[in-house]
């Protein structure tokens, strides 16, 4: 079998009766395993782990907080066990090998370097979270995370963003807003804002292509949630009446830590040297994998050593430094990419496996792509699945050609790259900054919308959004 490709999910539980397994496992060649070899059953270990991480909170928390990286990994084995008996116990080995060298530890890396670099910058001086203040950074944020990425924006600004809105008693939605803005629509005008215009770039699309074909769809979006955003937290304001705590007298802003900038450039630079330099492949343990992603897991742990030593104790106490959320979302995306496998490779079989009713509704009568549907399925397929693999999927059954897809199908690839980009803000598991900014919020003892709360802060303000979005552009 190959599931091959960028995977992502959590580990959820398998039911081991004979039945289930029997509904899991169609007839499947001997020499391997398609997604159309696989059914919708397979998908009930990732749904699993989705319950688990939106309800144990609510019902179970005290369990859930102690051992959540223990039920992500039941959920895991769960999938992994069953797979093994119905395939043979070395297939399964190596979809797991796969998974954990092709997607898990680059993506944990680049979020390792990003997150140690992130909190080694300290945005000092009188930063007051007025209603003004608070749009003001999250348009700074929305601006820079095309020019490095969501998670690095994310990571730089989410602990100022805290520390000016300490004295606030009602800033949920300012968080929620942020993962928005910051965490995905700002990455959508070039392949270093966002991983799947990432992979897009890697596949063949020019640069520079998202910036002059996304940027009105960019624009339209962000300044509307802008405007939304200050007119609830106008109203946030008056409501509450805050006293502004005294500062002393207006201390200038200024930045702490500026060689962590320089060091989030360097991961920055490396992402896209990764792009260009193809030096060869490296064969570990029966998988071949590229040189250039090696030498980029290298730089990105060397990156976060040369951060930890270069940057004081004290700067990252005063920032509200500490591992408790990476390690979180360590834990959880590592069930995550296991348990997401059977799902997109079920979604990359296309007319040939079970999901083939809705690969359907992407083409017309004659065979055309309809872009609506694109940003629609991708979107919403984003919103659960990781949007990296889920841009590549539906990149590839619009024709997977680059030059065409630039051209004459250019509306098509625009649906897809917005549908990816933007909808992974629908919950906090459709792009790995909106779960690491949730985790350090909480870190820092303030409160967070519950996984599905989230999901109707989404419904409400970005869900008519997007219908906008589809009557205007698509």
């Amino acid at each position: 079998m190959r599931l091959r490709r960028p995977l992502a999910a959590t580990a959820l539980a398998l039911p081991g009766s004979a039945l289930i397994l029997a509904m899991m496992v169609r007839p499947a060649a001997a020499a391997g395993v398609s997604g159309a070899d696989l059914s919708l059953a397979w998908g009930i270990p990732f749904a699993g782990l989705l319950l688990s991480i939106a309800l144990m909170p609510l019902v179970a928390g005290h369990l859930w907080h102690h051992h959540y990286g223990k039920i992500a990994a039941a959920w895991g084995a769960l999938l992994v066990i069953p797979f093994a008996i119905a395939f043979g116990p070395q297939v399964a080995a190596g979809e797991v090998w796969h998974i954990i060298l092709q997607e898990y530890i680059p993506f944990i890396a680049l979020l390792l370097a990003l997150y140690v670099t992130g909190g080694g910058v300290l945005l000092k001086g009188s930063l007051v979270g007025t209603p003004a203040t608070n749009t003001a950074l999250l348009a700074f944020g929305t601006v820079i995370a095309s020019l490095m990425g969501t998670t690095g924006a994310s990571m730089l600004l989410i602990r100022p963003v805290l520390r000016a809105n300490a004295f606030r008693k009602r800033k949920t939605h300012t968080f929620v807003f942020f993962i928005f803005l910051v965490s995905n629509i700002g990455g959508s005008l070039t392949p270093l804002g966002d991983p799947p215009l990432y992979l897009g770039f890697l596949k063949g699309v020019s640069f520079f292509w998202t910036t002059t074909h996304l940027f009105w769809e960019f624009a339209f979006c962000a300044v509307i949630l802008l405007a939304v955003y200050y007119v609830l937290d106008s109203m946030a304001w008056a409501r509450e009446k805050p006293v502004v705590p005294d500062t002393g007298g207006r201390e200038p802003l200024r930045v702490e830590g500026l060689v962590n900038l320089a060091l989030i450039g360097a991961v920055v630079a490396m992402v896209l040297v990764q792009g260009y330099w193809r030096p060869g492949d490296a064969y570990l343990l029966g998988e071949t994998i590229g040189i250039e992603r090696l030498v980029g897991i290298a730089v990105f742990v060397a990156i976060a050593w040369l951060s930890m030593r270069l940057t004081t104790l004290e700067l990252r106490e005063a920032n509200g430094f500490a591992w408790g959320a990476i390690a979180e979302v360590a834990k959880l995306f590592a069930a995550i990419f296991v348990t997401m496998a059977p799902v997109l490779a079920i979604l990359r079989a296309g007319v040939q496996g079970a999901a083939a009713p809705l690969v359907a509704l992407s083409s017309d009568a004659a065979g055309q792509p309809i872009p609506w549907v694109y940003f629609w399925l991708t979107g919403v397929l984003s919103s659960f699945l990781d949007n990296a693999p889920t841009y590549l999927v539906f990149f590839n059954l619009a024709g997977g050609d680059p030059a065409y897809l630039m051209t004459q199908g250019a509306l098509t690839l625009a649906a897809i790259s917005c549908g990816a980009v933007f909808m992974g803000a629908n919950s906090y598991i459709g792009n790995a900054p909106n779960f690491m900014v949730k985790a350090i919020v909480e870190e820092n003892g303030e409160r967070m919308p519950s996984f599905f709360g989230f999901v109707g802060w989404a419904v409400v303000f970005l869900i008519p959004l997007f219908v906008l979005v589809t009557l205007v552009f698509f």
